[in-house]
């Protein structure tokens, strides 16, 4: 047997290498000549696996070690008996990570209290949900539209999206990419969307680029529309546009879901779906050796803090979104290569806080998110 694996998938070499003879290779220099006699192919989404790539190859089963998988001909893979999956809720707690650190970010930047703002989330599912907690944790009052959900669940419990339009301060985004159908997300953020804004939102979009039009926000920003943009998802990576960069509040290359926990997951999830399919009897293998960063404890003096700061002081000790903005607009063209070389971000549950502080609210809140007291 046969494995060609992206060489940026973490902590699996050594996993497959008794089972098959396995390849290592860049996501673009996966080419029809690479993959023709491979049996299976392990990816991200920098691999694009349509008929282009797999035509008369002997792949059997792809797996990519990421939520999305727009990059995948599914319809393709089906006609041609080509099994394939992805690695749903991955790097969720990685996602909601980098959204507790923007609405920090925010909150401090625009001076607001996050306990006086209503958030609307489009798109309730893995990511989406662990989105939702972490806002009822801070306070927020939380607005969900998910129009699949609503139809297969009831719709107690959601809003429609006019609603959420009317009443959000913060719109967050967490939908996959459908380019056609009734649950259509490709520039779902158009003209209309933005107009029908009532009370001028900041828009997140962490899930898909296409999501939102590039020309409708740099629009709805200069007419006031919308009062802000947090970005990590953009049309045409890695070629975003240099003009809405200037325009965003903060501005990333794609790293949301890049914490190591979230990383080590998607390729654990990877492994084992190609253990199963091919009967490998691997199908509990895990990560191990996951880095940890400098430091696991947080020392935080809570003495005449707010809730709101010392719940901002520790999640800036684990991911501070600020540092990633700063590095891309200082090398936009380097892109790629900050995904690449992603520096080491552990979620909240790797850290152990000591907090001198009698807000018992704020003590609860920090378990609630998931950090050792």
């Amino acid at each position: 047997m046969k494995i060609i694996i992206d060489d940026k998938i973490p902590y699996i070499k050594g996993a497959l290498e008794s089972f098959a003879e396995v390849i290592y290779l860049p996501g673009n220099k996966t080419t029809p000549e690479v993959v023709k006699d491979a049996d299976a192919i392990i990816t991200r989404t920098r691999t694009v696996c349509n008929e282009q790539l797999l035509a008369g190859s002997n792949v059997k089963f792809i797996a990519t070690a990421t939520i999305g998988y727009d990059h995948i001909d599914t319809e393709y893979c089906k006609a041609s008996g080509i099994e394939w999956t992805n690695a749903p809720g991955c790097n969720s707690k990685s996602v909601e990570q980098y959204i507790a650190s923007a609405l920090m970010t925010l909150a401090e930047k625009k001076n607001f209290l996050l306990t006086e703002k209503t958030i609307g989330i489009v798109g309730v599912g893995n990511v989406g949900s662990k989105v939702a907690h972490l806002c009822e944790i801070l306070g927020m009052k939380v607005l969900l539209n998910d129009p699949p959900r609503s139809r297969a669940e009831g719709p107690k419990g959601f809003v429609e999206l006019e609603e959420l339009l009317e009443k959000a301060d913060i719109i967050t985004l967490h939908v996959p990419l459908n380019m056609e159908g009734s649950d259509k997300t490709f520039h779902l953020g158009d003209d209309s969307f933005f107009a029908r804004a009532k009370k001028q939102p900041v828009i997140i979009n962490s899930c898909r680029g296409e999501v939102t039009d590039t020309c409708a926000i740099k629009s709805a920003l200069q007419k006031g529309q919308i009062s802000g943009i947090v970005i990590d998802c953009w049309e045409n990576e890695p070629d975003l546009d240099r003009e809405l960069l200037a325009m965003a509040d903060l501005a990333t290359p794609h790293i949301a879901g890049y914490s190591k926990d979230g990383k080590a997951n998607g390729t654990s999830m990877s492994v084992r779906a190609l253990s199963k399919f091919f009967k490998l009897g691997i199908d509990r293998w895990k990560c191990t050796g996951i880095e940890l960063p400098e430091s696991t404890e947080i020392i935080i003096d809570g003495t005449g803090k707010t809730v709101q700061q010392i719940l901002a002081e520790a999640v800036f000790a684990t991911y501070d979104i600020r540092e990633d903005d700063r590095r891309l607009r200082a090398s936009v063209e380097t892109f790629e290569k900050q995904r690449g070389d992603y520096p080491v971000r552990r979620e909240f549950p790797t850290f152990n806080i000591f907090c001198n502080t009698n807000h018992i609210k704020a003590i609860h809140k920090l378990e609630q998110l998931g950090f050792k007291l």
